[in-house]
């Protein structure tokens, strides 16, 4: 039990690091800061998302593979590739819809930047209750 909880700490304070790393106000700023990431090294930006190698690495080692584990996964990964395409469209093809460079402008609820701690940590904690 102590392990369980243990995980779900560092779940959180990773979550939380990877909310620090990607602060800003704007999703433009956020887009900004990673493509800076980017321009440094692929793998730099890939870096900046700790939460998804922290549940890769415990999936593996538990052995666990269920709905919820499985979840987070397709959302994180989810999450990172439309970074990508984001980056991708702005700055590389610098060609973005209309509709989306308008959305980029507009600010982001404090509330919004805390949904990855609210969402993830407790999906990862059903999910690894099954191990122990």
């Amino acid at each position: 039990m102590d392990t369980l909880f243990g995980l779900t700490t560092i779940m959180i304070v990773l979550e939380l690091l990877e909310l620090f790393l990607h602060q800003s106000a704007t999703l433009d700023s956020l887009l900004d800061k990673l493509y800076h990431y980017y321009k440094k090294s692929v793998f730099l930006f890939f870096l900046m998302h700790p939460t998804f190698y922290f549940v890769l690495i415990i999936t593996l080692y538990l052995n666990v593979f269920n709905f919820y584990m499985i979840l987070i996964f397709i959302f994180k990964t989810f999450d990172i590739f439309f970074k990508l395409e984001m980056i991708k469209q702005r700055y590389i093809i610098k060609n973005m819809d209309s509709e989306l460079e308008e959305m980029l402008n507009l600010q982001l609820n404090p509330l919004l930047r805390y949904f990855s701690v609210i969402v993830y940590v407790p999906l990862f904690f059903i999910a690894i209750a099954d191990a122990f």
